[in-house]
C-alpha cells in the first residue's frame, strides 16, 4: 500500500492560484469559516513537498515556519543541505515523490509550486484533491492546470461551504484491473 499525495488549495473561480506576481491578498482578504477545512486536512498528514518558489512565500509571509512538526522537502535546484524545518532536494521531484510514497507514513501535502503541481499531474501522483474554490475571477494569474494533462477520473467524496469559500474534495478513481 502507497502513501497518497493529497493536493490540497485554493484557486480562484476562473482556476488561478496566484496573481502572475505571487499576490494572494485577493484570497486572504475572502471571508472564510473556521479554518476552511485545514485543521482536518493538516491532522491526516506526516509530510509536505514543496517548490522553493513556494517556500521563499511562506518564509517571508508568516513569522514562523508553518509546520514544524512534519518532515517538509522542498524542491530547489539552488539551494543544498538542510534548516531546522526543511530538507532540500535537488532531485527529480517525479521520482523523488514516488520512492517517498513507498515509505511507511501518512499522507504527503504537496504544497504548491506549478511547476511541481503540473509534473504531478502528468504523472497522475496526486491521489486527493481537495480544491477550494473562491468568489474571484481573476482573469489572469498562474493557473492550477496547465495544458496537455492526461484524463484523470474522479470521484466526488465530500463538498462543503466554508463562508464564501466552497470546497470539494475527490479522490482519484483507480481502475480495477
Amino acid at each position: 500500500m502507497s502513501r497518497e499525495v493529497v493536493l490540497y488549495i485554493a484557486t480562484s473561480l476562473d482556476g488561478f492560484i496566484a496573481k502572475e506576481d505571487d499576490d494572494l491578498q485577493w484570497l486572504l482578504e475572502t471571508e472564510g469559516e473556521g479554518d476552511n477545512g485545514y485543521n482536518e486536512m493538516y491532522q491526516s498528514i506526516d509530510t509536505t513537498i514543496m517548490g522553493k518558489r513556494t517556500y521563499d512565500w511562506v518564509m517571508e509571509q508568516l513569522e514562523s515556519f508553518p509546520y514544524p512538526e512534519k518532515k517538509n522537502y522542498v524542491f530547489s535546484t539552488s539551494e543544498e543541505g538542510s534548516t531546522k524545518f526543511v530538507e532540500f532536494v535537488n532531485e527529480d521531484v517525479v521520482e523523488f515523490t514516488k520512492k517517498l510514497k513507498e515509505q511507511e507514513g501518512s499522507k504527503i501535502w504537496m504544497i504548491g509550486g506549478s511547476s511541481i503541481l503540473d509534473a504531478f499531474i502528468k504523472e497522475n501522483l496526486i491521489d486527493e484533491y481537495i480544491i477550494t474554490v473562491t468568489p474571484h475571477i481573476l482573469g489572469s494569474g498562474i493557473p492550477l492546470f496547465k495544458e496537455k494533462n492526461p484524463q484523470i477520473d474522479l470521484i466526488l467524496i465530500d463538498k462543503n461551504r466554508f463562508g464564501q469559500f466552497v470546497q470539494l474534495h475527490y479522490k482519484v478513481k483507480h481502475d480495477k484491473k
